[in-house]
């Protein structure tokens, strides 16, 4: 490469060669024709040719470039001085073009190789990352995908580079791409990756440079099938190092399998007849047996595992390690001379100790192996000659396969890597590397089928001129074949290349040595390809940074709306340059152009310099002249103030004068009149003086005489005082000791009565017998006043129709009268009109009045009679609707009746506590019978007390017996039956309940002076809890009971009044007939029942049953169901089984986030139901508390859960915490399996949904890391940049609101479907860690987001999404913007000022709390600045980072700087319960799907 003498001026920075870094950095102070003189930045002056250096770039980035294409002069000194900027900053990685220069770094960086890593480049488009290993194995393995064409990396460098690293590192990535297929138990990227271990102890060595040095090549082969699965692999190995087995030079090692053999477990040790590796002699040529660090045993160890998973058998490992100690065993045989000229024999008795080894190691004859070593075999066209070999020759023959001794001189070779010294001795003798045959028949005839396949046969050349030549069978041969087709191999494919580069040879990290790694890429290579490049455009710009950096030179070309493409060539046309080339988004330059360009901006930018220079050296000046001026009248204005002051003097001076003449005659007057007052002030003082001290002697006798009496007249009225004190405390005592002997009396009478307990429990037996009594009695009363009711209205209807018969009756005939009548009379009065009477008929006429008469008397009878039969008929309807009132008011009577029970039974549970705390306290005996007498006789005065209007005879709550051990709960069982069977009609029997353990009862017998016994007393105890226990659970079932009572009261009411017919609901005949009629209707069995109700359950739920008020229907009617099927405590049940299915076919469509926001909140509502319904029981095979008896109908099962417990009906306790603990239920089984899987569906279907909303928004998290291009509008000025800057802005933020558009999206799905806030809460912050994830990652492997304007691009996004958290308040978000504190933190790291000044302790601490030591140093040597051109941290704080993360190299989770997603489901059910509130589901509303049928009618809502 030549430099550009003609960019080069007077102040250019610059490159020049030097011996002892290489290249070191300048600035040109003079140029004298070819000679240019520099002062360099160590402060010397060097001359050096014009045509011998190159260059500086000031605007590099001082963290380097990632790829060094993009540096602006390619050149060695910027390609090291790159190199070196990064791996100063622990970037090891550096591209150039395609080719990777990783630099070794002689220190563990676990955080570039973790999963997490992996993750991050894997699919990543090359380049866009940051450079890794990982990113050539990926790009080489998409394009084997995409193109199916094999690929190839090959990896290259000198010793100790880190080849061996680097080639483990592409197994293991490619392992971690190419999935899992097993092999006999084993994956195949398990073998490939185990390989290395063994391939390492077999093939590694220590050497000068690299403890673990690759003696051999490897072509590591990794198959792949159509599915980019590692269906298979093979590993080939070229060129071992053979001398070294024979000889070591000091300080290196043989290779590693010698030593973790001889470190072997003691038995391994034994078995192989080892020792120390000093005592054999293939080993104890270097004094170094041991590596710092290393434990050969635990190496040992790991070999071994790693033989297991690469598929060794035992058998084979043990042959391969014999074989392995043969030839340590070997090395010690040792020869002297024999009897014979030129003959050998073995030197002593140990070396045939050794022979002897080696022939039982390898399985082979004694004899025959001792005539391979020290005879040879001849073989010519007449006969087979059998020669022996001196003691030299045998040693050869022993250690190399070869003959003669021909060269015996040390001479050094050159090498790129440095001087290094070869020892040529026995240089070609052992390297003829043929396979002496004698050997070769010896280790075939082995016993052990490893050995004897050590040797194969060779296939025969196929040419003659091979035949020829190969005589004898050679390793080179073979070498060269697999090299031939190693080559043809690698020519087939698509090639990829890694250069290893070792920094330094003290296998240090953090030093840099730049003349052995300048002499690394020249001989590598990597120079080559720069130059080849240079041939070319080296240079290449995009548009943006190509106009941001040389727009100043033509600033015409930014006017007007051209586009970036357009205003580079008119830049271009404006230079003259020619040959540059414009492509579509980078600009191509030659060699030598970006120098000149430059050139050219350095000198504008110098005369700007100037003219800034200039202008601010006048304004200096102007400012100087300024000050001299305002000096110079501020010294006038003192002066003249100094004379002012002078004149103002004197003038105080005389006025002064003036007013100390004054003072002094004022003085001297005042003087005399004080002397005058002073003297008339002591006369009066002693005058008034005595007149006080006289009136003052009369007051104080005056007082004295007072005090005297006042004491005499106290110390008789306390003497008076203290004798009332002691006669009213003698009195006091004498009453209380008359009260407290009548109370002793009284005590002694109530501890002699003994029997008080006892006759109180019989007077609370005798109650309850009387109550069940008056029961028995009110039932026989009642159906005695039903029968004769009924008899009483069926005579009354029957006399009514008698009545209404007569009355019908009446009316007719009195119709037909009256009609008669009105003939008589019309007649009557025609014959009166139309015929004239004669005198003589008076006596007719008379006749005829008369009988008129006699008509109207009877007319007026009839009606009087009509008159009274409609009395009649209203009394009899009056008597019926009395009737109809007095059954009215005996329905009201039985639901007092029932009332009164309940209370009474609660009002029982109440004293049983009380009785409880009397039982528990013996000692309190005489108090606790004091309390029973006093209940006994508030009893016996209340026991009057009845219900005043009802005709039963109920004692009131507050008289409920207080002791109810001996009670009978069979008893009360039949007062319930009675009561609901009289409803029931005959058609269902009630089921007989399993009565608890009857209580002890307590003897009565004791003495007087005895305490209860407290084991009676407990166990009397315990059998009230259990009694009170079924007595609450039987009223509350009685309650609902009368729910039903009446409903069915009410319906056979309005059929009475509305038929007005009797009607008798209890009567025999009513039953028998109901009976019969449920008898002919056929009957389904109870299985087909529940089978139907299942169905039609499944089918209802399976639609889109909505929300009730921010209640699922669907989960509420499922919950509901269940329990009154008493599902939880069956042992066996499918029900639970559908509603999964149910649900797992309903969420099968997992895109459909309002689908699943709908089943999340049933489902989860439906488990916090479960929660806190179920407890586990006693197991499946458990015997629960109440047993139930199969009953024939479903309305049985439905009226038995009415019966045994509240827990059926009475849903409406859920809102009430206090009765949390009575809902549980003793869940079997089913119930508790049902819930589990209940439990992983919220999981999953919380799971599906986060997903969802991820994949969402992961394209356009891509987008919101780094901020479009958008130059013109930092490029162009006035008022065209304000609107340019506006549209920008909107470009800039639309991804950004793009997230925010996808979340609102999903809270107003989630809200819709009614999900619990507390999941809501779970999904957004889980979102937002994920957001905080990628954006965090994405930041630390892509350099050019580091910047300070791509800070305040994902500032202003980070903005919107903490406006988007405030909108939909914390009751949804909760935590979620605290999950964005690492991106907030570097986002705030990125944007701040001033960053040289600030310290390690106010970034860590201060600025960026969470952020690790790691990540720190990380984002802060990324950091540049494209807008300010300020400068990262100082290298003082870079420095105690590099400490601080060498410190803590060794501890991998600390070292790793990425963050992991957390896709855990971060709640439990206990934690979802908490969170929700109870509510209430009874109001529930069924859907129209079952809401008409009969067998759901519990899910209707209850009135109050």
């Amino acid at each position: 490469m030549q430099g550009t003498p003609v960019n080069i001026i007077v102040g250019s920075h610059i490159w020049v060669e030097d011996h002892d870094v290489s290249w070191i950095d300048g600035q040109v102070t003079k140029i004298n024709g070819q000679e240019v003189e520099v002062k360099t930045s160590d402060g010397r002056q060097v001359v050096a040719n014009l045509a011998k250096i190159y260059p500086k770039d000031e605007d590099a980035p001082a963290g380097g470039v990632d790829d060094m294409t993009k540096l602006s002069y390619l050149h060695e000194p910027g390609v090291l001085q790159n190199l070196a900027s990064r791996y100063q900053l622990n970037e090891i990685y550096t591209y150039t073009g395609s080719i990777l220069i990783a630099i070794n770094p002689f220190q563990r960086l676990p955080h570039l190789y973790d999963g997490h890593m992996m993750e991050q480049y894997k699919g990543a488009p090359f380049g866009e990352l940051s450079p890794h290993v990982f990113a050539i194995a990926d790009v080489a393995f998409r394009a084997m995908i995409n193109e199916g064409k094999s690929n190839s990396i090959l990896v290259s460098g000198e010793s100790g580079a880190g080849k061996t690293e680097t080639t483990k590192m592409l197994m293991q990535y490619l392992a971690y791409l190419g999935g899992r297929k097993g092999t006999e138990g084993r994956t195949v990227e398990q073998q490939v990756l185990e390989s290395n271990p063994v391939l390492e102890a077999f093939g590694n060595a220590k050497t000068v440079r690299n403890n673990n040095s690759s003696r051999f090549g490897k072509f590591v082969e990794i198959q792949f099938d159509k599915h980019g699965r590692i269906s298979g692999a093979a590993i080939r190995t070229y060129l071992l190092e053979r001398s070294r087995v024979c000889q070591v030079s000091d300080p290196e090692r043989n290779y590693h399998c010698f030593y973790l053999l001889c470190a072997a477990p003691q038995e391994e040790v034994e078995k192989y007849k080892l020792g120390h590796p000093k005592t054999f002699r293939y080993l104890n040529q270097s004094n170094c047996y041991e590596l710092v660090g290393i434990s050969d045993a635990q190496e040992y160890l790991a070999t071994r595992r790693a033989m297991d998973v690469v598929g060794i058998s035992q058998k084979e490992q043990d042959a391969i390690f014999r074989v392995v100690a043969s030839i340590l065993h070997l090395g010690n045989v040792e020869f002297s001379k024999g009897k014979e000229i030129d003959s050998s024999v073995l030197k002593d008795d140990k070396s045939k100790f050794h022979l002897q080894t080696v022939a039982e190691l390898l399985m082979c004859d004694l004899n025959a192996l001792e005539d391979a070593i020290l005879k040879r075999v001849m073989v010519t066209p007449e006969e087979v000659i059998k020669r022996s070999l001196d003691p030299d020759g045998a040693a050869v023959s022993r250690d190399g396969n070869l003959e003669g001794l021909l060269l015996f001189l040390m001479r050094p070779v050159a090498h790129y890597a440095g001087e290094v010294q070869y020892q040529s001795d026995q240089f070609l003798d052992k390297n003829k590397d043929y396979v002496v045959p004698e050997h070769q028949d010896l280790l075939c005839a082995s016993k052990c089928p490893f050995v004897a396949g050590l040797f194969p046969p060779i296939r025969e050349e196929s040419t003659k001129s091979s035949n020829k030549s190969s005589k004898f069978s050679s390793i080179g041969s073979r070498f060269k074949l697999q090299l031939q087709q190693l080559m043809e191999t690698l020519n087939s494919t698509e090639p990829h290349y890694i250069r290893c580069v070792k920094p330094n040879n003290q296998l240090k990290p953090a030093i840099f040595e730049n003349v052995n790694i300048m002499q690394q890429l020249r001989c590598g290579g990597v120079l080559e390809a720069i130059r080849i490049s240079c041939a070319g455009y080296p240079t290449r710009k995009s548009f943006y940074e190509f106009l941001n950096r040389f727009s100043l030179l033509a600033p015409e070309v930014l006017e007007g709306n051209t586009d970036e493409k357009t205003a580079c060539k008119k830049l271009l046309e404006k230079m003259g340059l020619a040959g540059a080339q414009i492509g579509k988004t980078k600009i191509f330059l030659r060699a030598g152009q970006m120098a000149e360009l430059d050139a050219r901006r350095a000198f504008k930018l110098s005369n700007a310099a100037k003219t800034i220079q200039r202008k601010i050296r006048t304004h200096s000046a102007r400012t100087h002249f300024l000050a001299l001026q305002k000096s110079a009248i501020c010294i006038q204005s003192l002066c003249r103030g100094r004379l002012a002051c002078r004149v103002f003097d004197c003038m105080k001076r005389e006025a002064a004068s003036l007013k100390i003449q004054t003072s002094l005659r004022g003085h001297l007057a005042r003087k005399n009149y004080t002397s005058l007052k002073y003297s008339v002030v002591i006369l009066q003082t002693g005058i008034r003086a005595m007149a006080a001290h006289k009136e003052f002697r009369y007051k104080n006798q005056t007082k004295a005489g007072t005090i005297i009496q006042a004491h005499w007249r106290s110390h008789r009225d306390f003497a008076y005082y203290k004798r009332l004190i002691r006669a009213s405390i003698v009195t006091q005592c004498r009453w209380r000791g008359r009260v407290a002997r009548k109370e002793l009396r009284k005590l002694k009478m109530a501890s002699r009565e003994t029997g008080a307990l006892k006759e109180a429990k019989d007077k609370l037996e005798k109650q309850v017998e009387d109550l069940t009594l008056r029961l028995q009695l009110e039932k026989r009363l009642r159906t005695d006043l039903e029968e004769a009711k009924g008899q009483e209205i069926a005579k009354l209807q029957q006399s009514l129709q008698a009545m209404q018969s007569k009355v019908d009756d009446t009316n007719a005939l009195l119709l037909k009268e009256r009609e008669a009548t009105q003939k008589a009379i019309e007649e009557a009065s025609s014959i009166v009109q139309e015929t004239p009477v004669p005198v003589e008929d008076t006596e007719k006429i008379d006749a005829l009045t008369a009988e008129v008469e006699n008509l109207k008397e009877l007319l007026q009878s009839e009606k009087e009679r009509a008159d009274t039969s409609e009395r009649k008929a209203a009394e009899v309807l009056e008597s019926s609707n009395e009737k109809s009132q007095k059954l009215e008011e005996t329905e009201k009577r039985v639901h007092q009746l029932q009332e009164s029970l309940n209370r009474m039974i609660y009002s029982m549970s109440g004293q049983f506590s009380e009785l409880k705390m009397i039982l528990c306290a013996p000692t309190n005996l005489s108090s606790t019978s004091r309390l029973v007498a006093r209940d006994d006789d508030d009893t016996s005065t209340s026991s009057d007390t009845m219900s005043s209007d009802s005709d039963f005879t109920f004692p009131a709550p507050v008289t409920t017996p207080t002791n109810l051990s001996s009670f009978n709960p069979g008893a009360f069982q039949l007062i319930v039956q009675d009561l609901s069977a009289a409803e029931n009609s005959g058609t269902e029997h009630w089921e007989n309940v399993s009565p608890p353990p009857t209580s002890v009862p307590v003897d009565g017998q004791h003495k007087a002076s005895s305490s209860p016994d407290p084991l009676m007393l407990e166990q009397k105890l315990t059998n009230l809890e259990s009694e009170n226990k079924v007595l609450r659970q039987q009223a509350l079932a009685m309650a609902q009971n009368n729910k039903l009572i009446s409903r069915s009261s009410r319906s056979i009411m309005q059929r009475v009044e509305s038929s007005k017919t009797n009607v008798d609901l209890y009567s025999t005949s009513m039953n028998a007939r109901d009976q019969s009629d449920m008898d002919d209707r056929p009957q389904k069995s109870l299985n087909e029942k529940q089978q139907e109700y299942q169905d039609l359950l499944i089918r209802c739920v399976a639609q889109h049953l909505g929300f009730s008020k921010g209640r699922p229907v669907a989960a509420c009617i499922i919950y509901k169901c269940l329990r009154q099927w008493h599902s939880f405590e069956a042992e066996r049940t499918s029900i639970f089984d559908r509603i999964i299915q149910t649900i797992g076919v309903a969420i099968e469509t997992q895109d459909n986030n309002d689908v699943l926001a709908y089943w999340l909140s049933n489902a989860s509502t439906l488990l916090l139901m479960l929660q806190r319904t179920m407890k586990a029981g006693g197991g499946a095979g458990a015997t629960p508390q109440h047993r139930r008896s199969p009953s024939a109908t479903l309305f049985g099962r439905m009226t038995q859960s009415f019966r045994s417990t509240p827990q059926g009906v009475n849903l409406s306790l859920l809102n009430d915490d206090s009765v949390g603990t009575s809902l549980q239920v003793e869940a079997k089984y089913p119930a508790l399996l049902f819930k589990q899987q209940l439990t992983a569906y919220v999981e999953k279907i919380y799971g599906m949904i986060r997903d969802n909303l991820k994949k969402e928004i992961s394209p356009l998290l891509g987008l919101c890391i780094q901020a479009p291009r958008i130059s013109r509008a930092n490029l162009i000025k006035g008022t065209a940049r304000t609107l340019a800057n506006a549209a920008a802005q909107e470009i800039l933020i639309a991804h950004w609101q793009g997230i925010v558009k996808s979340l609102a999206n999903f809270l107003n799905i989630l809200k819709a479907n009614n999900v619990p806030p507390f999941l809501v809460r779970k999904v957004f912050t889980q979102i937002f860690s994920f957001v905080n994830v990628q954006l965090f990652n994405s930041l630390l492997l892509r350099r050019e987001c580091c910047s300070f304007s791509n800070g305040e691009y994902v500032k202003a996004g980070l903005a919107e999404l903490e406006h988007w958290c405030y909108k939909a308040t914390e009751e949804y978000t909760g935590s979620s913007w605290d999950e964005l504190k690492h991106i907030r933190q570097a986002i705030g790291f990125l944007v701040i000022h001033q960053k040289p000044k600030k310290t390690l302790d106010e970034i860590s601490h201060d600025l960026c709390p969470v952020l690790s030591v790691q990540q720190l140093y990380r984002i802060s040597t990324m950091y540049w600045d494209d807008k300010y051109g300020t400068h990262s941290l100082s290298q003082d704080v870079i420095s105690k980072m590099r400490v601080l993360m060498t410190e803590d190299s060794n501890n991998a989770v600390s070292s790793s700087f990425l963050l992991d997603d957390d896709s855990s489901i971060p709640f439990s059910v206990d934690d979802l319960s908490k969170s929700m509130d109870r509510f209430d589901i009874s109001d529930i509303e069924p859907p129209p799907l079952i809401r008409e049928n009969s067998g759901f009618s519990f899910l209707l809502p209850q009135a109050e």
